[in-house]
């Protein structure tokens, strides 16, 4: 049986409560990303999503449970893993470009100096920051910022790149532009990537699948959905296709009606659900579901 690029196994989270019991964040997580996958993951606040994201950047650890990528356990952070925080996180005395050769050059000590300068600048000039190379970030719009530590994670090539809410802090004008150019780069690069994100419209525009949490404490992944839409996606015609809707008002009545008591199968595993074939169906099963999606206006 062929196995998938990154497989998370039991993972759960626990802290002490500060009166001599326990506090279980999240519980028995268990997913698996293919190569080159967008997905997204959705949950209320303090269902533990940007934890299972630190785990998997190496920067924090499970209580229990296991994740393997590409054939090798993860253990503490490495450079074939890639994060953007909502915080940008860019070196403040240097400018935009050393900002991104600093990476580069990390990931890749033997390059030459024009090596790296030519594979810095050319990820810059895909987030529309050919003309701000030398500027310092507090020269720089928070959306700008956010450009460059968009293609600094990208431009380190990692094989799964972890997107903490990285428009979260953004206008909506300056958040859909962003969006168009991370598209654009992942287009290109066909980079694994797993985000989070509040935003249902968001979700359905970038990702493959979207993972649904259950409400914490003992949070779960409850829901695994497809989107199906074809790419390349726009933000501007999207909603023309009908499949769109369904998906989106699937997601709401979930987050809405359903994450408190929502249930994965019984291994464990996210119960895989494609609203775009009947709203409210599960894969291989085509009847009508208890959860029948109610109408939200788009």
């Amino acid at each position: 049986m062929s196995k998938s690029f990154l497989e998370v196994e039991a993972l759960s989270k626990v802290y002490p409560d500060g009166q001599g019991g326990e506090f279980t964040v999240f519980e028995d997580i268990r997913l698996a990303l293919e190569k080159g996958e967008f997905v997204c993951i959705i949950g209320h606040s303090g269902c533990g999503k940007s934890t299972i994201l630190n785990v998997l950047a190496g920067l924090d650890e499970a209580t229990t449970g296991n994740i393997v990528m590409n054939g090798k356990e993860v253990k503490g952070p490495s450079l074939d893993r890639g994060v953007v925080f909502q915080n940008y996180s860019l070196l403040p005395w240097k400018s935009t470009l050393s900002n991104i050769t600093f990476a580069v050059r990390a990931r890749w000590p033997s390059w030459s100096k024009q090596q790296v300068l030519e594979h810095s600048e050319g990820y810059l000039k895909m987030v529309g920051l050919d003309h701000a190379f030398h500027r310092k970030p507090s020269q720089l719009s928070g959306g700008m910022r956010q450009r460059v530590s968009i293609a600094r994670a990208f431009a380190t090539q990692p094989e799964l790149l972890l997107l903490d809410e990285p428009f979260g802090a953004l206008d909506a004008l300056t958040r859909g532009v962003i969006q168009d150019e991370l598209v654009k780069i992942w287009q290109e690069t066909r980079q694994t990537v797993f985000m989070i994100t509040h935003d249902v419209d968001e979700a359905i525009l970038l990702s493959d699948r979207i993972f649904l949490m259950s409400n914490g404490p003992n949070a779960r992944i409850a829901e695994s959905v497809k989107v199906g839409l074809p790419h390349p996606r726009a933000r501007s015609t999207i909603f023309q296709d009908p499949s769109y809707h369904k998906i989106r008002d699937y997601l709401v009545d979930y987050l809405v009606n359903r994450s408190d008591s929502a249930e994965p199968e019984a291994d464990g595993s996210p119960r895989v659900v494609e609203p775009g074939l009947t709203a409210g169906s599960t894969i291989g099963d085509q009847e009508s579901h208890p959860d029948t999606v109610k109408a939200v206006n788009a």
